[in-house]
């Protein structure tokens, strides 16, 4: 089936006698266009189904009114929570969002921004992908003179824009509630060190360790992806040393979910045998039994302000030069699969 010519505004101009010029101004409410002219070229424009190109019309002017917000994955609750909250707060200022997501593929990362950068967004709003090491396509961002703002994941080489949570305080949090629960052997599932945050939770756990005169035994401590198999693989394993940990934090929810399903099936009994706390706040982690203790990362928060500090950097009347480094206090939630002691 042949595809229906798109009309134009040369289109109305034939149609009308007049000229292509004369159109665009009369669309656009042009002063000098008579009120006869205008009713009779949106007439017409009706009558042919004519759509304006808003994109095109915007590029003239200097601004596309898109913003690119690239996320890891959209089956977690905090990444959808914060884009959310981001789409809400820019839609008030009339940006159109484009959702984009890497999958944690550095590739398709890659691949991802340089979509956003043909189409011309006025910003982009991102968070890293796990596989991601190098940084040269958020320097191209840059060296474009695109707003770039990071939220959650980040590197402090970047020197952009962050909104986020204090990871390693985070992890301190947590390694102080398992003391108070009477743990002395605690384990690690952790994201993989390359990325900042999940270096800065494995810092603030060994730290936490070593305040409290708890063993630091490498054995307990391990790098992955932190899916549900990542956890039942992590989880297994450490069952079968011959020094079994009597607690596990884990470095997001969903490896937490699946050390659970392995700590049920092998009839450990949790928590009395072995603690466990996650990270992210899932929604799962609240419905399971036992429910999952877990920090808070204020997802909605996080967005609320990663679309307040791209406003600030297109609004030249509040434009500072100074990057700003937003910190967000945490907050462990403690559930049933931590608490040891009544």
């Amino acid at each position: 089936m042949r595809n229906k010519k798109k009309i134009t505004i040369k289109d109305i101009a034939e149609a009308l006698g007049i000229t292509p010029s004369a159109v665009s101004k009369a669309l656009n409410d042009h002063p000098r266009i008579s009120k006869q002219t205008k009713i009779a070229v949106k007439d017409m424009a009706k009558k042919l189904n004519y759509q304006p190109n808003n994109l095109a019309s915007a590029l003239r002017k200097g601004k596309s009114n898109l913003v690119g917000v690239m996320i890891p994955r959209t089956n977690s609750n905090f990444f959808s929570l914060a884009v959310e909250k981001i789409v809400e707060r820019l839609s008030k200022e009339g940006y159109n969002v484009i959702i984009a997501q890497s999958n944690e593929s550095f590739e398709r990362e890659c691949k991802n921004i340089e979509s956003l950068l043909l189409i011309q967004v006025d910003g982009i709003i991102a968070s890293m992908a796990n596989e991601t090491t190098s940084l040269e396509h958020y320097e191209k961002i840059k060296s474009k003179g695109v707003p770039l703002i990071m939220f959650d994941r980040w590197e402090d080489e970047l020197d952009v824009d962050y909104v986020g949570i204090d990871d390693y305080k985070s992890s301190f949090l947590v390694v102080e509630h398992l003391k108070q629960q009477n743990c002395r052997r605690i384990a690690h599932i952790g994201g993989y060190k390359h990325t900042r945050i999940y270096k800065k939770r494995v810092k603030g756990f060994r730290d936490a360790l070593k305040k409290y005169e708890l063993p630091i035994d490498e054995t307990l401590i391990s790098e992955s992806s932190l899916l549900i198999e990542d956890g039942r693989r992590i989880m297994s394993q450490l069952l079968e040393l011959p020094d079994p940990p009597d607690a596990v934090y884990a470095a997001g929810d969903f490896a937490a979910l699946g050390a659970l399903q392995v700590l049920e099936e092998q009839g450990v009994q949790v928590p009395e045998d072995m603690a466990l706390v996650g990270f992210s706040n899932e929604t799962f982690t609240s419905l399971v039994k036992p429910s999952i203790s877990t920090i808070n990362q204020r997802s909605e928060l996080i967005g609320t302000l990663a679309a307040e500090t791209f406003l600030k950097r297109v609004d030249d009347s509040k434009w500072d030069p100074k990057l700003n480094k937003t910190m967000i206090d945490s907050e462990l939630i403690i559930r049933n699969s931590s608490l040891k002691t009544k």
